[in-house]
């Protein structure tokens, strides 16, 4: 897909943020005639060593508890691992295991980490691409938290660009049932409670160093819409506008970007979201997906298996559009009982199945008592 015809798909002839919007709001969800309301599934770590007579064996072991789709990670940030023509290719490994968990049953959605970019071309050519924090520090130069996290600023039309080819290629590939997208956020302005000692870190408020985005575009559009420069905010965390403005700018890469991209190859377009959404500028509630799946780790809160289904019920109740919700658990912060627990609370609070981080982390008790929560619930 070239520029003029990435143009053409998402409607927009200049680097505005005001472009077409292809689905009105009052058209509903691909997902309501596609998508299984019920629905098991698990992320799977990027893995190109294990033969395919061991994917076999463990899609079979998947297969078996009750998980319905796999989500294997495609693209890392730095690496794609499918033949894109676009970015870097470690190796074709979903290629290799494509067929495989398409005859075991289970379907396939591709999980891609969406505005973190560490593709050393794109950092070194493109450094205005990427977010910058309310000290003036680019992520390419001082990223938040770990190396990674040099995050590209959704302001900007060569990101939608960017974003939308791997989107589109992956779309493009036929026995694939959807896209999944990952990092589909600003970086944390505040982590999680239970991860801020790992850091250490007490953020109590929001930080400068954290808080993203003041890049010339951002600012640039911020002041067209109120005339004001947002870096001259004294306490930019209580503008509701400021903070309106960054929840639109991923909103409108969801709903008027990615999605039609999904949708005209007739596949599915799902998201790994974050419960204490305004903390990453992501209202997923106001997203069209297809099915989300909302990172309920409950141990990052200080939290236990309750809160999973507390925490289930509100964003069921959330959603603007709908969307299916599929609790997302971490699997290596619960035991094998836990996991039982878990996947029950769940669904009797709403919730259209589990999704497990991750298939490393699954023990074969843990297997057993998923297949028993599963086909008891």
């Amino acid at each position: 897909m070239n520029r003029r015809e990435f143009a053409r798909l998402i409607g927009f002839t200049g680097a505005g943020f005001a472009a077409r919007k292809l689905v009105p709001d009052s058209v509903p969800l691909y997902s309501s005639s596609k998508m299984k309301r019920r629905m098991d599934w698990v992320w799977i770590g990027t893995d190109t060593h294990t033969t395919a007579d061991e994917w076999k064996k463990r899609f079979e072991v998947m297969r078996d508890a009750g998980i319905g789709a796999i989500l294997p990670e495609i693209y890392n940030s730095r690496e794609a691992f499918f033949g894109s023509k676009h970015l870097p290719v470690g190796q074709p490994w979903l290629e290799t295991i494509l067929p495989l968990a398409r005859d075991a049953g289970l379907d396939v959605h591709a999980w891609m980490w969406t505005m973190p970019c560490n593709v050393p071309s794109i950092v070194e050519k493109h450094p205005e691409w990427f977010v910058v924090n309310r000290l003036g520090e680019s992520s390419t130069v001082k990223p938040a938290y770990v190396g990674y996290y040099k995050f590209l600023c959704p302001s900007r039309a060569e990101v939608w660009e960017f974003v939308g080819e791997t989107v589109s290629e992956l779309s493009q590939i036929s026995e694939l049932d959807g896209v999944h997208l990952d990092y589909i956020r600003y970086p944390d302005v505040i982590l999680p409670v239970g991860l801020q000692p790992k850091y250490h870190i007490v953020q109590d408020k929001e930080y400068p160093q954290y808080d993203y985005c003041y890049c010339d575009v951002c600012r640039s559009e911020f002041r067209k819409e109120t005339g004001i420069d947002p870096i001259k905010l004294e306490d930019p965390s209580s503008n509701a506008d400021w903070n309106r403005f960054r929840y639109d700018r991923i909103t409108h890469i969801v709903n008027d970007i990615l999605r039609p991209i999904v949708h005209k190859r007739e596949k599915l377009l799902t998201a790994a979201v974050f419960p204490n959404w305004k903390n990453v500028r992501q209202q997923w509630s106001h997203w069209k997906l297809d099915g989300a799946m909302p990172m309920l780790y409950s141990r990052f809160y200080d939290e236990g298996v309750t809160w999973i289904g507390e925490q289930t019920k509100e964003e069921v109740d959330s959603q603007k559009y709908g969307a299916p919700v599929y609790s997302g658990l971490s699997v290596g912060q619960l035991s094998a009982d836990e996991l039982a627990s878990a996947v029950r609370v769940s669904s009797d609070s709403g919730g259209s199945g589990v999704s497990l981080f991750s298939a490393g982390s699954m023990t074969p008790e843990k297997w057993q008592s998923l297949k028993k929560a599963l086909t008891t619930k």
